[in-house]
């Protein structure tokens, strides 16, 4: 999945597109190769980032403090590395949401 890459350290590295002031966080299928999310949180003093990381991170099964913003701080398209999931758990996942 063009979404979903394996870093070299064992993270996942997730290509995103962000829809913020969203009805309600939720996965929102493939933007191109990226996974689209929609966020409830305005893009407004880095909220959006903070819900995205809180969403993932629940998602995921992990801290926080695992999942970490790599590019994209001001932009819709962002790359995000998550430590500590298993890559194959997150295809599945993800996959399910993403398959429409």
């Amino acid at each position: 999945m063009n979404w979903l890459s394996r870093a070299a350290d064992g993270s996942v590295i997730l290509t995103l597109h962000i829809q913020p002031g969203a009805k309600k966080t939720e996965f929102a299928g493939l933007y191109g190769e990226a996974l689209k999310i929609r966020l409830a949180a305005p893009p407004v003093d880095g909220k959006a980032n903070a819900a995205l990381i809180a969403f993932l991170a629940k998602t995921c099964g992990v801290p926080k403090a695992s999942v970490e913003l790599v590019s994209g701080d001001t932009s819709r398209s962002k790359r995000v590395r998550v430590s500590g999931a298993d890559p194959e758990s997150l295809e599945r996942l993800f996959g399910e949401d993403c398959t429409g």
